[in-house]
């Protein structure tokens, strides 16, 4: 398997992690109850909680793209130093993002943000 596939199984594996992080504090929020329930009329998460789930929706958007590039890469047999560090780049900056974000660190996020979509790029670059 290729650096970047692992990458992108570690990526995987963080928004997979991220809802059992936040999940127990929004809990504490609405009660167990809510839930379990279907979730209607249900209060927004705040705090630490609305961050990571944020946090959260926010990998998915970006986990989506990168995965595409990584599986084209891949296919086209196209694999060196760039995309592998374009891979670990995306990882590495969507952990300090999560991180981050549940902290209520806004400019560190939006850092890491940046530098997880050049990763992207970097990788959609030598695609071409």
């Amino acid at each position: 398997m290729t650096s970047e596939l692992w990458a992108l199984l570690w990526s995987t594996i963080l928004c997979l992690v991220l809802p059992v992080l936040y999940s127990p504090l929004y809990s504490r929020q609405v009660g167990q109850a809510a839930m379990i329930g279907n979730r209607e009329n249900i209060l927004e998460p705040t705090g630490a909680a609305g961050r990571g789930l944020r946090a959260h929706r926010n990998l998915v958007e970006n986990l989506l793209p990168f995965a595409i590039v990584v599986l084209i890469a891949r296919a086209a047999g196209i694999s060196n130093g760039m995309t592998v560090l374009g891979a670990w780049l995306f990882l590495g900056a969507r952990v300090v993002h999560t991180t981050s974000y549940i902290a209520g660190i806004p400019g560190i996020r939006t850092l890491a943000w940046i530098v997880g979509a050049v990763g992207t790029v970097l990788i959609i670059v030598q695609i071409f």
